[in-house]
């Protein structure tokens, strides 16, 4: 707990705004790609068509939306936001394998790649000074 204390307060005396248009950026980018395999259904069985076999796949295929959706808003929000980060890390880690267990498309690898990259930062970061998380705390 400590821990996330000392990162609290690294992150609030080191927060900017082009960090927070950052988080914004990306949980809507995540809420976008939720709402998208929300609405194609098609291409969410090709994407995860190297787990097909695996078993639990259709679990993969139920928590991937729900988990971009409603884990891009909290983070947009700034509301449990490392919370929302983690959820994220298995589906990035997925869309990764997908381009090498799958068919390879260098986008999506690279598109991949960025937001995992940016989950781990935001993990370690928090969501700053601008977010519900400070503004809750600081109700106390």
């Amino acid at each position: 707990m400590g821990t996330v204390k000392n990162l609290n307060k690294w992150a609030n005396a080191h927060t900017y705004y082009p960090l927070d248009l950052l988080r914004v950026a990306f949980g809507v980018f995540l809420f976008i790609k939720g709402v998208e395999f929300m609405s194609n259904h098609e291409q969410m069985m090709i994407i995860a068509q190297p787990f097909q076999d695996m078993p639990g796949g259709m679990i993969i295929l139920h928590y991937i939306a729900p988990a971009h959706f409603v884990g891009g808003f909290l983070i947009v929000v700034g509301l449990l936001t490392r919370w929302a980060s983690v959820a994220q890390l298995p589906i990035l880690l997925g869309a990764i394998l997908t381009n090498f267990l799958g068919e390879m498309n260098a986008t999506n690898l690279i598109m991949a790649i960025v937001a995992f990259l940016v989950c781990i930062f935001f993990i370690v970061y928090g969501s700053g000074k601008h977010s519900a998380d400070y503004y809750l705390k600081m109700q106390k």
